[in-house]
């Protein structure tokens, strides 16, 4: 069980997700006009991109509407399902993007060990890596964005060794603040620190995160910035 808060916006739909790079090729066609001109546009594949539209089709329903060649020639143009689907992603992006701008945990340590710029700090929630520039004290103050965690279940994290997020702090989910897409958790970690993490409501409903559930707060050294304590 993993709760993805890196987050690119995505729509799913059965074993369908519509990404990023989807909507890229969905607004090429809307503006050139045409798969293929879309594609070139783009510096894709025509096969690739036509058949990733047939497979999002498959699952969300017509969004590509062809005109054969002719007398005024063919082209394609988005149907009225595909400018909602847009729409639906773009509402995801903005409400995603708010809320990760003012989410931010933020931990008060000293540095306990240093290599280079990553140093280790000493916090009430246990040790975390950070990247803290070279200054005067050891005392520091620790900003990490709710968009940069990852919740997952204690029994299926990864080994620290094993993955690139080594700054790991086990506890419960206190509060889970849903919106129209999507969630801000705060994860209570110990002696009254909590952590915030951003995930998509979907992923809140289908996996059951409420109040009470352990989780394990995951992330990356580099998305952990330290600057000296005031």
């Amino acid at each position: 069980m993993e709760f993805s808060t890196e987050f690119d916006a995505r729509i799913g739909q059965g074993d369908v997700t519509l990404t990023e790079r989807d909507v890229v090729l969905l607004r090429a066609i809307d503006d050139h006009g045409s798969i293929n001109a879309a594609a070139s546009a783009l510096g894709r594949s025509y096969s690739r991109a036509q058949q990733r539209i047939v497979e999002l089709e498959t699952a969300f329903g017509d969004l590509v509407e062809r005109k054969r060649g002719g007398s005024g020639g063919g082209g394609s143009r988005l149907t009225d399902r595909a400018r909602d689907l847009l729409s639906r992603y773009d509402r995801l992006r903005a409400e995603f993007s708010g809320v990760a701008e003012t989410a931010e945990t933020v931990l008060r340590g000293r540095i306990v060990e240093r290599d280079g710029e990553l140093a280790t700090v000493e916090t009430p929630a246990g040790a975390v890596r950070a990247l803290v520039p070279e200054a005067d004290g050891e005392d520091v103050r620790l900003t990490l964005r709710a968009d940069a965690v990852t919740l997952q279940d204690p029994s299926r994290s990864p080994d620290p060794d094993r993955t690139s997020a080594r700054n790991r702090l086990e506890g419960t989910v206190r509060t889970v603040d849903a919106g129209e897409a999507v969630a801000l958790v705060t994860v209570d970690v110990g002696d009254e620190v909590s952590v915030s993490a951003l995930v998509t409501v979907a992923s809140v409903e289908k996996l059951n995160l409420h109040r009470g559930t352990t989780v394990v707060a995951s992330f990356k050294a580099t998305a952990t910035r330290g600057v000296p304590s005031a």
